[in-house]
């Protein structure tokens, strides 16, 4: 038995991606747990608009009730109209509205931000008759309604990134890919001809689920479908490159597995789509500004809950693109080092290309 073990431990101190799964995840679950989750909203951004913004926002700020409201722009010169489109364009969680005639001002709450907004009811209805208050583009505070969106993500990345790195691991495993290196394809062309299945499989799988959403739990799309579409091609690029980048680094199915989970168990946990961001401390909410699944989230959520165009949704939509062209062409540059047939030195020139033509050859027979 002691043999035994001791055979164990030899082959676990081995394989150091099992020590780090060891190590790394329980450190990953402890910070995540420890630090991120929490559902209480310590503050509420609020915009005061109207003729009387200044004078309804101190008498809120005077009120004991006032609690977490924090508010942050004062716009005399707005209206109600303006309000909305900054609730749309998701800059704050509460608007407080005041026009010339009306004595009582009222306070618009961004149902979409499901947390902020359970906080935002019970801090209003402290208030009494100060304020009228008024639940927009989630009338009911629905949670399907603020998740579907998010699940969409969630599904995109699960395809993308576990899907896809096992069947390139795979390929390489039966050794299809090595036999693509001596063919006169480049290796962009490999990549893109390797996921677009893939892709299309995913953008299918996002339609459907789109649409039993909508169909099944009632989601409103009040929104442009090309911003949608857009974001979505967009999202695919990240999460599909990032499958290959983990294919290119792992030698069989169970490392693909094990790196896939430790991309994606932060992309759950830390884009907002269980825990608020913004009840998140600074550090670990930065953790979730780096990840792709955190604006796509906010894309989806604007477009299909809060009618948000690309006018409003353009940051999340650039840095999705930053995030494609760079993990896409980090996976590009693994994938061509790991399918490129290390030739010897001086193997260049006429008879080096009198060969490479005779076993593409072959490969071809």
């Amino acid at each position: 038995m002691r043999a035994m073990i001791l055979k164990e431990f030899r082959e676990l101190r081995r394989d150091h991606r099992t020590v780090a799964m060891l190590v790394v995840l329980p450190l990953l679950l402890l910070t995540i747990f420890g630090f991120a989750a929490n559902f209480t909203v310590d503050s509420l951004t609020t915009v005061a608009v109207g003729p009387q913004a200044q004078e309804a926002a101190d008498r809120i700020a005077a009120s004991p009730a006032s609690g977490t409201i924090d508010v942050r722009s004062i716009r005399p010169s707005e209206g109600r109209a303006d309000a909305v489109d900054a609730l749309a364009a998701d800059r704050y969680d509460l608007a407080v509205v005041t026009s010339a005639g009306a004595e009582t001002p009222e306070v618009l709450i961004d149902g979409t931000n499901l947390f902020a907004a359970q906080a935002a009811n019970v801090v209003v209805a402290g208030l009494g008759d100060q304020v009228r208050p008024e639940v927009l583009f989630n009338p009911d505070l629905e949670t399907s309604w603020v998740m579907v969106p998010a699940l969409i993500g969630l599904i995109l990345t699960f395809i993308g990134t576990i899907i896809t790195s096992i069947g390139l691991v795979k390929e390489r495993a039966a050794g299809t890919l090595e036999q693509l290196a001596v063919m006169p394809l480049r290796p962009v062309d490999v990549i893109v001809g390797k996921i677009a299945p893939y892709f299309l499989l995913a953008a299918l799988d996002m339609a459907v689920v789109t649409a039993l959403g909508m169909l099944i739990f009632g989601v409103p799309f009040t929104g442009s479908v090309l911003v949608f579409v857009l974001a979505g091609a967009i999202f695919l690029f990240v999460v599909l490159g990032l499958g290959v980048f983990i294919s290119t680094v792992s030698q069989n199915a169970g490392q693909a597995i094990q790196a896939a989970i430790l991309v994606l168990l932060p992309q759950i946990l830390l884009s907002g789509i269980i825990f608020p961001l913004d009840a998140m401390p600074l550090g670990v909410r930065w953790i979730g500004y780096c990840l792709p699944l955190t604006y796509f989230t906010e894309v989806a959520q604007g477009v299909m809950l809060r009618g948000a165009g690309l006018d409003s949704l353009w940051l999340p939509v650039v840095v999705l693109s930053g995030m494609a062209v760079a993990v896409f062409g980090a996976a590009v540059w693994r994938f061509r080092a790991s399918i490129t047939p290390r030739r010897p030195r001086g193997a260049r020139g006429s008879a080096g290309d009198a060969g490479a033509v005779a076993e593409r050859a072959a490969v071809a027979r």
